[in-house]
Order: structure tokens, then C-alpha cells, then sequence
């Protein structure tokens, strides 16, 4: 089962941080759990339909905490272990919302 894990922005990270992470990220890899991670850019284009009309924006803008900052993409026996993962990432990073989705498909 592959699951997404979504983070919305939060506080400058400091170096014990970037420490604990790499070390959190490193177990993962190891392992074979996490396939890919990444941060995102705070902001980028909004496509929406409407019937046959598509219009493009510069957007999202909301609130840098608001936003989401980064991801990971994981693989996992079940939906508990994704989760215990997602408590691990938000014990090293503190206060904040993650989001996890499973990831259907090949």
C-alpha cells in the first residue's frame, strides 16, 4: 500500500532538526519504506474547468503555514504503519498538520 504524506509550512527549521530528519529519512530509505520526498515551492499556477473553459492563475495564495511544504510518498503493509510513520515526522517536527492519503494504482 503506498500512502502520501502532505505537511503544511510551519516554523524555520534549525539544524537539530535537519539532523533528526536526515536521520528519520535515512532509517526510511534503509528500510525501503519511503520512495520519493520533497519540499514545495510556496507557490505556483491554480488550473480550473469550468465546462470547456480552462483558466490558469498564479496562486494558491494563502498563509505560509497554510500552504503545503512538502511530502513524502511511502510504502507500507497498512494504513497503522503509515500512520505511526506520519506521528514519527510530526514528533521530530513539532506542531503542525499532516495530511496522509492512500495512493491508489500501479
Amino acid at each position: 500500500m503506498r500512502y502520501l504524506m502532505t505537511t503544511k509550512g510551519g516554523d524555520e527549521p534549525d539544524e537539530a532538526l535537519y539532523a533528526e530528519m536526515a536521520k528519520f529519512i535515512e532509517e526510511m530509505t534503509a528500510s525501503g519504506v519511503l520512495l520519493a520526498t520533497g519540499g514545495l515551492a510556496p507557490t505556483g499556477v491554480v488550473i480550473r474547468s469550468a465546462g470547456d473553459e480552462i483558466t490558469v492563475t498564479d496562486g494558491p495564495f494563502t498563509e505560509a503555514k497554510e500552504a503545503v511544504a512538502g511530502f513524502a510518498l511511502v510504502e507500507v503493509r497498512s494504513q497503522e504503519e503509515a500512520i505511526e510513520l506520519g506521528r514519527r515526522f510530526r514528533r521530530i517536527v513539532g506542531d503542525g498538520e499532516s495530511v496522509l492519503q492512500q495512493v491508489f494504482g500501479p
